[in-house]
């Protein structure tokens, strides 16, 4: 609880409010209310930009086999959002895609057991470009 809680300060979406009481509240702050997000998983899309920016959105996750139904469901939810498998439990997609991982990872209460990187290049590029149709 209190990693999560310094996680949440250090991303600024809460502030701490001292009550007259002595205890905290927290609440969100202007960033984090701009942030707050609400989807119908099942109608979620990455919405596709004008012009790709040439980098790739890398998901990667270490789901403990004890909660193996939330990693199989989080890999179908990747699936349904057109992000491409590389291996078992890493996905890959052209386009910006923050808000939309953030709540798949926030739905299956998963932020410890998954990374996403951007990065500028990829060894099988050319087979992604013709996968999402940037070649």
């Amino acid at each position: 609880m209190r990693r999560a809680i310094r996680s949440l300060y250090a991303s600024q979406l809460v502030e701490g409010r001292e009550n007259p009481d002595g205890t905290l509240t927290l609440v969100l702050s202007k960033n984090g209310k701009s942030r707050a997000l609400t989807f119908k998983v099942e109608e979620m899309r990455i919405k596709k930009p004008e012009r790709w920016d040439g980098k790739w959105r890398v998901v990667v996750f270490d789901i403990p086999e004890k909660r193996k139904k939330v990693r199989d469901a989080l890999r179908g939810h990747l699936r349904q959002l057109d992000f491409y498998e590389l291996q078992k439990s890493v996905f890959i997609h052209p386009y910006p895609c923050d808000n939309e991982v953030d709540f798949l990872i926030e739905l299956h209460q998963v932020r410890p057991h998954v990374r996403t990187l951007i990065v500028h290049s990829v060894d099988n590029e050319l087979d992604l470009k013709t996968k999402f149709h940037l070649a």
